[in-house]
């Protein structure tokens, strides 16, 4: 069975900030090669990089990350686009990938430059003038292709979660990372002198009462803010984890399921109640749960409507203290449960939902060397 033998991330910095200078290729490339150098594998043990990017202008950035980090020629890199999901199904893929006996050794994860990514525009067969765009479309009927933003805040309506509710879920995501700072040390590669997340702040009931309504009960203290960020894990095949006699992370379930484009924020929901059932999990039996705050409404609807002990959720902060990288969101959830769980902890679960009603979640278990 497969292992992830080890996960980094970089600093999550906001959009315009200290990482604004820098392509996709490199800012994943240190994370990358910090991975390796973790388990002592050399760039030429790796059979395959799949990174999620969503906001890039194509051009296979996962090709050009191998490139930039002396990965083999052979080696030709996988871009995947599940948006907000992306860099958790990219875990899923490599993983699946190691399964199935395809590749022993696969780098997995994602990268994403919201400071670098392209401007976009239509362009129309009459000739008329290019149409500048942000969000792409997420489904081809413009009546069901929400505002992320508004769907978060027709969302809160409907399950009655308050704008009160939402900002003290995110001053507690801001409480809870300020007093795990020392555990970040071991997920975050330096990247150009950078070392913590930028964000993260003693956000308190009087910042968010002044707090920019972006509309309704949303507001830039309990939205995420967007970022750039990258994050990674290696996978290993069962013959190679022998080998390297290293402890490390076991993926049970994973799953990727869509519902209703309308309500984005609860498409998580069908994929946790799937992957827990999978393996006859009760969710107040998790040990710990990493749910993505790319909302605090979003996080808050997930944990009541899967039943999860809010306690375990997000112990040491989340999204809304750090921020939204979008390809590379999933992947940090990953990385976080590779470096906060033990081999005496039960199962953990990670999930996280994208535009266009996609849901992702895996379930996973630490584990101890082999020998």
């Amino acid at each position: 069975m497969p292992l992830i033998v080890a996960a980094r991330r970089s600093a999550v910095m906001p959009k315009g900030g200290q990482f604004a200078h820098l392509e996709p290729h490199d800012l994943v490339t240190p994370v990358l090669k910090a991975c390796l150098a973790d388990v002592d594998l050399a760039p030429s043990d790796v059979d395959e990089l799949i990174l999620s990017n969503a906001l890039g202008g194509g051009g296979n950035p996962a090709r050009l990350a191998a490139l930039a980090a002396g990965l083999p020629d052979r080696v030709a890199g996988l871009s995947i686009d599940r948006q907000c999901a992306g860099g958790l199904d990219a875990i899923l893929l490599g993983h699946a990938l190691v399964a199935a006996g395809v590749h022993d050794v696969v780098v997995a994860g994602g990268v994403e430059s919201y400071s670098r990514r392209p401007l976009r525009a239509r362009t129309f067969a009459d000739g008329r003038t290019p149409e500048p765009y942000d969000q792409a479309r997420f489904t081809p009927w413009a009546s069901k292709d929400p505002d992320m933003a508004e769907a978060a805040d027709q969302l809160g309506h409907r399950l009655a979660i308050g704008r009160a509710e939402q900002d003290q879920w995110a001053q507690q995501s801001h409480a809870k990372a300020r007093r795990h700072g020392a555990d970040r040390q071991a997920e975050i590669v330096p990247v150009g002198g950078v070392t913590d997340d930028a964000f993260l702040r003693d956000l308190t009931p009087r910042i968010c009462a002044r707090a920019p309504v972006v509309t309704g009960s949303i507001t830039a203290a309990n939205m995420a803010v967007a970022a750039d960020a990258a994050a990674c894990v290696v996978i290993v095949s069962d013959r190679r984890a022998r080998n390297l006699n290293r402890a490390g992370l076991r993926l049970l379930q994973g799953a990727t399921r869509g519902s209703d484009p309308l309500q984005p924020g609860l498409a998580p929901l069908v994929a946790i109640k799937e992957v827990l059932a999978r393996e006859g999990i009760d969710p107040y039996a998790l040990h710990r749960s990493e749910i993505m705050e790319a909302f605090a409404v979003q996080a808050l609807a997930c944990i009541k409507g899967a039943q999860l002990r809010p306690d375990s959720v997000n112990p040491a902060g989340g999204a809304l203290a750090q921020g939204h990288p979008v390809g590379a969101s999933g992947a940090i959830l990953a990385v976080k449960l590779f470096h906060g769980l033990q081999p005496d902890d039960g199962p953990a679960l990670a999930a996280i939902a994208a535009a266009g009603g996609l849901g992702s979640a895996a379930l996973f278990k630490a584990v101890r060397a082999a020998n």
